[in-house]
């Protein structure tokens, strides 16, 4: 079982397969005062850890063309080289090994940050469940709220972050919010490239609020948009609340 420093977990669901979950407007919403940002404890990575904080490792690393493989979360031989030519090139010790260092030359100073009060932390992230979520992970989960619930009211964006997080509860789905989103088909967002948009301010407060325990959709692990669904499997699953455009279900 998962131990998150972070209360009230739930989780998302966009529809399956079958192509649920629906591409929303661009009118963002006014952002409001965010709760406090859970508590992270970033890793050393290093061949074999797992988790979102590798994820953006590799994402960054794809991004700036480092990096050719599947962004699986997976710490394997192709990210250690990446590492190691992305160390290179920015005139670190190409060790392979993702310390506070690299995680400074990547960008990612939240976990650099993290690591440096976590000294002597090390291990697994994210699938194995022994760890609290980080703040790459909070950042994933405002890019999906974002790319998929941005036109929504901020309830609304909360919701869909809550129900990602339901997701990641539940023994039906991926037990990490990189796994949840990425699973194949799962999300329209995903599927487009909208994922790739950067996050505003208030879809980072949406998902620190989700994952502070606001869950607005109570314990939903579906949503879609009758409007534009095609499957009608979703339509089979029992409602729970309606926000916006969104139906909630279980």
């Amino acid at each position: 079982m998962k131990k998150a420093l972070i209360t009230g977990i739930a989780a998302f669901a966009l529809a399956t397969a079958a192509g649920v979950g629906a591409v929303l407007g661009t009118t963002g919403q006014a952002a409001q005062e965010s709760a406090s940002l859970p508590c992270v404890q970033a890793a050393v990575l290093r061949q074999g850890s797992q988790g979102g904080e590798v994820k953006e490792v590799q994402r960054r690393l794809k991004q700036w063309g480092y990096y050719n493989g599947s962004i699986d979360g997976i710490y394997g031989a192709k990210t250690v080289e990446a590492v190691k030519k992305f160390q290179r090139k920015n005139g670190l010790t190409a060790d392979g090994i993702a310390g506070k260092s690299t995680y400074e030359a990547l960008g990612m100073n939240e976990s650099a940050k993290a690591l440096e009060g976590n000294k002597g932390t090390s291990g697994n992230k994210g699938n194995s469940g022994s760890s609290s979520y980080t703040n790459s992970d909070l950042y994933l989960l405002a890019k999906c709220i974002y790319a998929e619930a941005r036109g929504e009211s901020y309830t609304g964006q909360v919701a869909v972050g809550a129900v990602i997080l339901n997701r990641v509860a539940s023994s039906a789905f991926p037990n990490s919010i990189a796994g949840v989103i990425y699973q194949q088909h799962a999300f329209t967002a995903v599927s487009d490239g909208q994922i790739n948009l950067e996050p505003d301010k208030t879809a980072m407060n949406a998902a620190s609020d989700a994952m502070n325990g606001w869950d607005p959709t109570y314990g939903c692990i579906y949503y879609y948009n009758p409007a534009v669904a095609t499957s009608s499997w979703i339509f089979g699953r029992k409602t729970v609340t309606t926000i916006g455009k969104h139906v909630f279900a279980i």
